[in-house]
């Protein structure tokens, strides 16, 4: 069965863009726009500022904190297309579809902040996997 598609309406004076939130790369701030990179390579301006994006997104989208998440003060990523975290070389690497790696560079603290929370949700994923293999067995025995 095919996981259900959630999607972001983003809605301004001129425009309405309706855009899969699994195909978000990232958004990016840019004074009083949004830039917003798709995998696909499209990219989007927003005549929306960053935090009206971010509220968008919480708005409409339940749980979409755990897919996208705020980097620092000008970027939100979608923690999907993460490939690489490089805290010393203040780098973050994100893979779009078929194509070469989008390199980013960020503050330390920022990306210190992201690789420790993704280190914490693998970690309580791990731990569910352990407790639903073990309550597997234990119906096996009975």
């Amino acid at each position: 069965m095919k996981a259900m598609e959630h999607y972001l309406v983003i809605r301004t004076r001129d425009e309405l863009l309706r855009v899969n939130i699994g195909k978000i790369l990232y958004f990016e701030a840019d004074k009083a726009y949004t830039k917003l990179l798709l995998s696909g390579g499209l990219q989007f301006t927003i005549s929306l500022n960053i935090g009206k994006i971010e509220a968008m997104l919480e708005r409409q989208i339940t749980g979409s904190t755990a897919i996208l998440s705020r980097v620092g003060k000008s970027h939100i990523i979608n923690k999907n297309h993460i490939l690489q975290i490089n805290v010393p070389k203040q780098r973050l690497l994100l893979l779009a579809g078929e194509g070469k790696p989008r390199e980013l560079t960020f503050p330390r603290e920022p990306l210190k902040t992201l690789k420790e929370s993704m280190e914490r949700e693998l970690e309580q994923t791990e731990v569910r996997n352990q407790e639903e293999n073990e309550a597997q067995d234990w119906e096996g025995e009975g």
